[in-house]
């Protein structure tokens, strides 16, 4: 089993993403934040070892093999280093892989992306 890591783009920028099926929320550190923030109770989370203080969620535009998707996503300051030693610059979980039908893979570290690429998604 491997976790799934990804070199994305965030905001038009190359970002290093852990998809995390055991995170409720997406988190991200806090330059890929975009400017449409906005204010929710605050919560602490642990994360990379430190615990944060959310107070707000950031709507970003993020693609992945040029397929573009938005999440909402909490800034935070650090999201600490994978084994090898290389930062981490998002946690996307389990509600933005759900609402874009994004599924990984742990035993090969791929992500199906066969509903993004269609754009058909299923409402219930």
């Amino acid at each position: 089993m491997t976790r799934t890591f990804k070199e994305i783009e965030i905001e038009g920028r190359k970002a290093y993403v852990l998809f995390d099926t055991g995170s409720t929320r997406s988190y991200i550190r806090e330059e890929f934040a975009s400017r449409v923030k906005r204010k929710i109770k605050p919560f602490n989370v642990g994360l990379g070892g430190c615990i944060h203080r959310i107070k707000e969620v950031s709507l970003v535009l993020c693609s992945i093999e040029g397929l573009e998707f938005d999440i909402e996503a909490h800034p935070v300051d650090e999201l600490g280093s994978d084994e090898k030693g290389r930062r981490i610059d998002a946690i996307i979980g389990a509600l933005a892989m759900e609402k874009w039908v994004l599924i990984p893979d742990p035993k090969t570290g791929k992500i199906d992306l066969t509903a993004l690429r269609k754009r058909e998604f299923t409402e219930y």
